[in-house]
């Protein structure tokens, strides 16, 4: 389980315990100020009375004389009355609202500008500010504009102030509105951060102030203020899909169950949530895995935005069935989305997720829903109802508060320059004592094996990479000798022929292939045009192309031509290790058959963490991760998240949390910390999905059998782990082997990673569990033959085992699985 999910479920908590008390009838704010802006009657809009701010009723709400009303003598036919006047300032001005109630509150400027009696509004420019934070800078528009912000507001005043840029010489406004918002409109409680450097929670969202950006109604038509009880608008998402193909839309007549979900009509209105996109199924396989892809401009490069998502699953015959990914700018934000376990097991009941995420470096957001690893083959999908995307105001000071402290300013500028010339004096002697004595710069924890990005689509030299990169030669022998050009991709997929297609996951399809010397490969394609997923297309180049092993799957090649990510492997003729275990056509393996893979697969590993000088920690170990030759031969695959262990003089990497759910190690879920014990962890649960011939999370089980590693372990201590083996295997296993296994198994799943065994015991306990089986001596004889050592394997002394350890490490990456585990495959290792 990844780090958002039990974050998140904090957010539902509070929204559940909301919700539940709330009614389906109108919102009705405690506060709600509307202001006719240059006027002296009152105006409407979507039925909502707007009193003029020259009226009697309005007297008090705006203070100083350097304003004027305007009126629109030649107003367009279908102007809004409320349009058609204007409120114009020559010097600084304010309004003053009234606050009896602290909470949550929206703002909202209307501007609408037109030229009359010497002011022409579209030339206007000026600052506006709330309670002397700027939220416009210099502001101009020449179209109508609404500017809405969300902010807390404490009892007492609230102030709005329009402040004139000189250049211009005046400012103005139309309308204001101030309004409380529900109290649950903003939570604090299990907001993420996704970022880079992984998911972490994100406090005190409420203190924010917030300026809506985007408000989506996906697979939707356009909705006014009028459809909403907030008198919000939302526009379609059409033109902010990335690949239309992918989406298809979903539409309800049944009203959302607001009782049993998590969000009210005010979060978001009715017709959000009877409408979504979908995956679009209809011309793919039954079991295909894609992303739907949505990128919304937001304006700011690399901004702190509020991604509010809404969701209601209104696509589903049953309970239970609907299981998703969520992605922010590429970075996984929550995995395996279960929304029936969000609102109480009720189908078309409405939930939102608060994120926060930063916009990239071209000022977009983007936004993709895929399927889970969790889905069934025949119930993939992936759903969103609608999006948010609120910009985080900068807490900057406005011009009419700053200049009271002017004076201050010259005051401390004379005694700070003269201080900043004294250190000046004193840091240029320091720094040409360090130009003569520089010190060789020492590489930090993500440079330990040294990797550097591949060049990104538009040839940009600044490209995601995931916390570690490798800083190695691209010469005769690095990664770009094995480019292959998209045309022979093109022709050995047969044009991507989708009668080729023999799996698929996150990153995209992938296919069966020939190249042209008639190599057998396996071609895995990003979906064309998107940048998802480019980090692990990078990591798994730069891994790949510097390692070779029996037991790793060897890459072929890689293309990235014409916007394509495409990474070839050798071709595995009998696929995963999973579809041999369970939900396929496959006929059962054999225990000693399973035996081999496993030790196959360990191998692999062990290469992987103790191969070079600091190993390679693999990160997503699952059985749809091992892959089987021909002769059933084990390799391990899907090095995307793959990134270098510790250096020598550390413990462990910190980094953000990655994984699947099942396999993830809790310590390093917890801590966030690192280790090669973390892929240990993982790989348990691999062997008891090989014993039990069950998925590692299966949410239609009873309770307790839902996580297979807790369910095993509670059996393997009271000594019946028989009682839960495939039934293929019963009367197979030799009592002994399966005693071996079992309390490997064990010892791999301890909570403290101190307290597993590393791989390269996990091997030899393995190899110890083979021999067991297939010679069917006594446990006790062997351990008595080996002064006690759990993992002594047949024909492997003690100082044998230690010359293992040292070749393992050899700092040598070409090193052949015959150099380090010749021992262990000869017939006496067995």
């Amino acid at each position: 389980m990844s780090l958002f999910m039990d974050v998140g479920k904090s957010l539902f908590f509070w929204v559940f315990l909301f919700s539940l008390f709330r009614f389906s009838f109108s919102f009705t704010p405690a506060e709600n100020y509307l202001l006719s802006c240059g006027s002296t009657i009152n105006a409407s809009l979507l039925d909502r009375v707007f009193i003029g701010d020259s009226s009697k009723l309005a007297s008090g709400f705006l203070s100083g004389d350097r304003s004027v009303s305007l009126t629109d003598q030649n107003p367009s036919p279908d102007s809004p009355t409320l349009y058609r006047t204007a409120r114009v300032f020559t010097g600084e001005s304010r309004y003053k609202f009234d606050i009896k109630r602290n909470g949550t509150h929206l703002v909202r400027f209307h501007f609408s500008p037109f030229s009359a009696q010497n002011y022409k509004l579209e030339s206007g420019k000026f600052d506006v500010s709330v309670n002397g934070f700027l939220v416009l800078s210099g502001f101009s528009t020449n179209a109508v504009v609404i500017k809405e912000y969300v902010m807390n507001l404490d009892l007492g005043e609230l102030n709005i102030v329009f402040c004139p840029v000189e250049e211009s010489g005046f400012g103005f406004v139309n309308a204001i509105e101030v309004f409380s918002a529900p109290k649950d409109f903003i939570i604090d409680e299990g907001v993420l951060l996704v970022s880079a450097h992984g998911n972490e929670e994100y406090n005190n969202l409420s203190s924010q102030v917030l300026e809506t950006v985007r408000r989506i109604n996906v697979g939707g038509s356009k909705l006014t203020p009028v459809n909403d009880t907030l008198w919000r608008t939302w526009i379609p998402d059409d033109d902010f899909l990335v690949l239309k193909p992918a989406a298809k839309r979903a539409v309800s007549t049944q009203v959302p169950n607001y009782l049993s979900g998590g969000a009210t009509r005010e979060i978001a209105p009715d017709n959000v949530y009877m409408t979504a996109q979908q995956m679009n199924r209809d011309n793919m396989p039954v079991n295909s895995r894609f992303n739907i892809t949505w990128q919304f401009p937001v304006g700011s490069k690399g901004a702190r935005h509020l991604v509010r998502l809404h969701f209601c699953d209104i696509v589903s015959p049953a309970i239970g069935q609907l299981y998703f990914d969520v992605y922010i700018n590429q970075y996984s934000a929550y995995r395996d989305l279960d929304l029936s376990s969000l609102t109480f097991h009720v189908l078309s009941a409405p939930v939102f997720i608060d994120f926060v995420a930063d916009s990239d470096d071209s000022g977009f957001m983007g936004i993709s829903v895929g399927p889970s690893s969790l889905s069934s083959p025949m119930k993939v999908n992936a759903i969103l109802n609608g999006v948010e995307i609120m910009k985080m105001v900068n807490p900057q000071v406005s011009n009419a508060v700053s200049k009271k402290k002017n004076v201050w300013i010259v005051v401390g500028s004379v005694l700070g320059g003269f201080i900043v010339l004294c250190l000046a004096a004193a840091a240029a002697a320091v720094l040409l004592a360090l130009r003569c004595k520089k010190e060789k710069r020492k590489p930090g924890p993500a440079e330990s094996i040294g990797w550097t990005a591949l060049r990104v689509y538009g040839g940009s030299s600044h490209s995601r990479t995931t916390e570690g990169t490798v800083h190695t030669s691209t010469g005769p022998n690095g990664y770009h000798s094995l480019r292959i050009p998209f045309t022979d991709i093109q022709s050995g997929t047969n044009n991507f022929d989708k009668a080729l297609i023999i799996g698929m996951g996150g990153f995209g399809m992938v296919y069966k292939g020939v190249l042209r010397d008639n190599t057998k490969v396996a071609v895995k394609r990003g979906i064309p045009g998107s940048r998802q997923g480019l980090p692990e297309f990078q990591t798994e180049i730069t891994v790949l192309s510097k390692i070779r092993h029996r037991h790793l799957v060897s890459l072929v090649g890689y293309c990235e031509e014409q916007s394509e990510m495409i990474l070839v492997y050798e071709y595995m003729e009998k696929g995963p290790l999973k579809s041999h275990l369970y939900g396929s056509k496959y006929p059962p393996l054999s225990w000693k058959q399973r035996l081999e893979i496993c030790i196959g697969a360990a191998r692999g590993l062990h290469y992987l963490h103790t191969g070079s000088a600091q190993g390679i920690i693999h990160r997503d170990i699952k059985s749809t991760n091992i892959l089987l030759d021909e002769n059933y031969g084990a390799k391990v695959a899907d090095f995307g998240l793959s990134r270098s262990g510790p250096r020598l003089d550390e413990t462990h990497v910190s980094t953000g949390v990655k994984g699947s759910f099942g396999y993830l190690d809790p310590e390093y879920f917890r801590r966030q910390q690192l280790t090669d014990k973390s892929d240990v962890y993982s790989f348990a649960v691999v062997l008891l999905e090989v014993l039990c011939a069950r998925p590692a999370v299966d949410p239609l089980l009873a309770r307790e059998q839902v996580n297979l590693a807790e369910w095993a372990m509670q059996w393997q201590k009271k000594g019946m782990l028989e009682k839960i083996i495939d039934p293929h295997l019963v009367g197979q296993i030799n009592p002994s082997s399966l005693k071996k296994f079992g309390e490997t198994a064990e010892k791999c799943l301890a909570d403290y990673g101190v307290d597993r065994p590393s791989m390269g015991d996990v091997l030899w306990n393995l190899e110890y569990t083979l021999q067991l089986q297939e010679s069917g001596q006594q446990e006790s004889h062997l351990d008595n033959d080996t002064n006690g050592t759990e993992h002594a394997t047949p024909g492997i002394t003690p100082s044998t085992s230690h010359r293992i350890g040292n070749l393992a490490r050899s700092d040598s990456s070409d090193m052949t699985s015959s150099q380090v585990f010749s021992q262990l495959m000869t017939n006496e290792g067995r």
